[in-house]
């Protein structure tokens, strides 16, 4: 659903490395526990009934758009909701985050995790969609996303979070086959899962290797790699692709070479160094570090000016967080970096 408006819009111009006015600018976690209006919906649920309600997910997303006069919204959802219809026993415990309580272990466990053949259980994500883009302004794209991969595959051999992805390396390591065939059921589900997003009426996804930062480059490219790469090539061309990945910049080539629109890079390496990589073939999307709207307001700009600067004369810049907003952040901040970025964005 791509209207003349839409796709006339920054960020989709940005999208497609064309001229922009000045540099979109979209959040990270741009729904979250930093908001007010946020807050005021999620103390009346639980986490798990905000993402699977469409009515309040859509209120959620629309609010966060609305009130930081950001280029893109994009849809309140997480990423392992969709693991449920595969076989998985996932909760949201308080406190703790996301629980797997029945995760893999064995390798016999791998016959009770089901590539799903279609998406229609996950109907209340399109839903939800479908209400967004009936209400956001018509020259604002939405946004949908998936995890990756390797990202989802370590939620279900961890059971949760991990300091050191123990369960997760063993089985690529000691279980090299049932390694890549959980992936690769995975990967055509998220295939799937990000086409039907697109059909609803997500104009750009975002797919999010959260974790894959605890690999060496070696292990990225044997085990990962191909993975990744599988969803962005089936993916792109239908929908531009934002690949984001974050917490290892060695990896930073790798990321390259699996595909995207964007490339979404996490703070731990200097765009300027980014832009050379990619010359003008692939958009960056990125890059502050979240702490920085901890900042007083002279150094949020100044941090904020220095990513603005390195890309001055780039085609193809968004601007964003390294990661997601945190929760501890003055709302007004993320107002003032949006306003910030508007003002002295590229042209």
């Amino acid at each position: 659903m791509m209207t003349p408006e839409l796709a006339d819009s920054r960020f989709m111009r940005a999208v497609r490395r064309e001229p922009v006015d000045t540099t979109p600018i979209w959040i990270m976690r741009q729904a979250g526990r930093y908001l007010p209006e946020y807050m005021a919906v999620r103390s009346k649920v639980t986490f798990i009934e905000l993402c699977e309600t469409p009515s309040l997910a859509a209120e959620v997303t629309l609010t966060a758009r609305e009130v930081l006069d950001v280029d893109a919204a994009i849809l309140f959802a997480d990423l392992l909701p969709m693991l449920r219809p595969m076989g998985i026993d996932l909760e949201y415990a308080k406190g703790e985050g996301p629980v797997i309580h029945n995760p893999l272990r064995i390798t016999s466990d791998l016959d009770r995790f089901h590539e799903l053949e279609n998406v229609e259980s996950l109907g209340f994500v399109f839903d939800a969609v479908k209400l967004i883009r009936r209400d956001l302004p018509a020259n604002i794209p939405l946004l949908g996303f998936a995890g990756a991969p390797f990202t989802l595959a370590s939620y279900v051999l961890e059971g949760g979070g991990s300091k050191n992805y123990l369960h997760t390396k063993r089985w690529m390591y000691n279980h090299p086959a049932q390694w890549h065939e959980l992936l690769g059921r995975l990967s055509r589900t998220i295939i799937k899962y990000l086409l039907a997003q697109a059909q609803a009426g997500c104009q750009a996804v975002q797919l999010f290797d959260s974790w894959a930062g605890c690999l060496s480059p070696s292990d990225y490219r044997t085990y990962v790699l191909p993975h990744t790469k599988s969803v962005i090539d089936a993916v792109q061309g239908r929908v531009p692709v934002i690949n984001f990945m974050t917490g290892n910049p060695a990896l930073l080539a790798m990321q390259y070479e699996a595909g995207g629109d964007l490339l979404g890079i996490d703070w731990r390496q200097e765009i300027g160094d980014v832009w050379k990589l990619v010359g003008e073939t692939t958009g960056i999307q990125g890059n502050l570090d979240p702490v920085a709207l901890e900042a007083d307001l002279p150094m949020l700009k100044a941090k904020a000016q220095a990513i603005l600067d390195a890309s001055r004369g780039r085609r193809g810049h968004v601007f964003n967080l390294g990661h997601g907003v945190y929760p501890e952040v003055d709302a007004d901040k993320v107002k003032e970096l949006v306003r910030y970025v508007h003002e002295a964005g590229t042209k």
